[in-house]
């Protein structure tokens, strides 16, 4: 696991016990921190130290009023389960931190998930002075202890993902050490150093930019902003705020990269004092034309363009040659759920998007196929799919879902030539395979978020590959 030095004998306090909270307490105390964590789960809390899942006084978790120190609460030396043999300085206290006084601890370390503007711990802990920092704040205080290498960031609201795995994938083929961590993959604090020349790639949300003071990346990418999670966020100048953060933490003798065409993103980029000191920049109103696209399957569309640029931006910042770029651009492969191809059956295409939970996310997906079904719908983020709307001449049939369902069969039924409302999204494969035509597209891209039938956008995922499977 990655550590730094930096953390020994200091008092962390860690809220969120799920993959990057396991990972992030493990590393603390590998690195002889002395860790406070809770998470509402009882599960978790018994994974990270058994027999803490009720939170019990016996083991700091539940009883106790607010304000008692952390020097009044028991420590366990003991691991997390399946770590490591204890050694000196692992000190573990599963507690709920808002029973006790933060001041006094070197940091408050969240979930990306937490709120910041609302949680009332984040707010206790500016409160006491604490900073309020993630797991990619810890990975950058622990870079100076690692074997020389690169980190590229890559934010933006769209293909962050896509992109980081086509950097990572890139590298791969030029035989470049490389991780993925973020946003996407295994926990970073969770995975072993890279040797010396190593690159790690990190997709970066605006949450996680949130929570890191320090990460000075080689290479940093925002490929586009368009509004999403304004929840958290003062309107969308502050969203935009945020993104922009990750150059700003940028020493000047690293690279910058912005694919937006978005003009008034190249102005705002003039407004960092520090950052990076040169720049790749798409030039704006002029569409990207790859000729070569054709050649790289697992890459089709208009969003893909976007993606390949920044890549191909990174890469050669990085060094790598354009003939290893070429050949990993026709080799890469679709993550899961991403513009991914399931199965051809009669002739007919099923495309699985279902990570596309906006209508910008779901537009290039309809501008990559000639003759699309569109099943669309879930827990809409908003009231119309007028991002959609310049592609909406690809698309044949429209098979609604979800608590969106009537909400979009109003929107689509007298713009495309057949709008059904389906309902659930088994109906939907049903009928747009009984309706598809050889050369056609079944393409799930909901241009909603999953929660109203689904646990999360990878469960939809499964459950539209297990419909497609279910087919006669």
């Amino acid at each position: 696991m990655i550590v730094a030095r930096d953390w020994a004998g200091k008092r962390y306090a860690v809220l969120g016990l799920a993959r990057s909270g396991a990972a992030t307490v493990s590393a603390l105390l590998a690195g002889g921190a002395s860790v406070v964590a809770w998470d509402s789960d009882p599960a978790k809390r018994d994974v990270i130290l058994p027999g803490t899942g009720r939170g019990t006084s016996e083991a700091g978790g539940g009883g106790g009023a607010r304000g008692a120190s952390f020097a009044e609460a028991p420590l366990h030396h003991q691991p997390p389960a399946g770590g490591p043999p204890p050694r000196a300085g692992e000190d573990l206290v599963i507690a709920d931190l808002e029973t006790i006084d933060l001041s006094g601890f070197d940091a408050l370390v969240v979930s990306p998930g937490v709120p910041l503007n609302t949680h009332p711990l984040a707010a206790a802990a500016r409160e006491a002075g604490v900073p309020v920092i993630g797991d990619i704040e810890l990975f950058a205080q622990g870079r100076k202890d690692l074997p020389p290498h690169k980190v590229v960031g890559i934010t933006g609201t769209n293909g962050k993902s896509t992109t980081t795995a086509l950097v990572h994938h890139i590298l791969k083929t030029a035989g470049v050490p490389t991780l993925m961590g973020g946003n996407i993959g295994l926990p970073i604090l969770g995975q072993e150093p890279l040797p010396e020349g190593g690159v790690y790639v990190l997709e970066l949300s605006s949450y996680q930019i949130d929570l890191t003071q320090s990460l000075d990346c080689d290479v940093a990418v925002l490929l586009n902003i368009t509004p999403d999670h304004l929840d958290r966020y003062d309107g969308f100048a502050g969203y935009i705020d945020s993104k922009l953060r990750l150059f700003a933490m940028q020493t000047h003798d690293h690279e910058g990269v912005l694919a937006a065409d978005d003009e008034s993103l190249h102005s705002r980029l003039l407004d960092i004092s520090d950052g990076p000191g040169s720049w790749t920049k798409r030039v704006c109103g002029v569409p990207l034309d790859w000729p070569e696209q054709a050649n790289w399957p697992a890459l089709q569309g208009p969003h893909n363009a976007e993606n390949v640029f920044a890549a191909r931006a990174v890469a050669l910042a990085l060094g790598i040659h354009a003939d290893i770029v070429e050949t990993a651009l026709r080799t890469y492969a679709s993550l899961p759920h991403r513009m991914q191809h399931v199965a051809t059956r009669n002739g007919v295409a099923f495309v699985n998007d279902s990570k596309a939970t906006n209508p910008e996310s779901t537009a290039p997906a309809l501008a990559a196929f000639p003759r699309v079904h569109w099943i669309v719908g879930g827990k809409r983020k908003g009231d119309d799919l007028d991002a959609c709307a310049p592609h909406l001449g690809h698309v044949v049939a429209a098979y609604t879902i979800g608590e969106a369902a009537q909400t979009f069969f109003d929107l689509l039924k007298d713009k495309v030539p057949v709008v059904e409302q389906s309902g659930t999204l088994e109906a939907a494969v049903a009928h747009a395979a009984a309706a598809a035509q050889p050369g056609d597209t079944v393409l799930l891209s909901p241009a909603c978020a999953s929660f109203d039938q689904f646990r999360d956008y990878e469960a939809r995922g499964d459950a539209f590959r297990a419909a497609v499977e279910a087919l006669a």
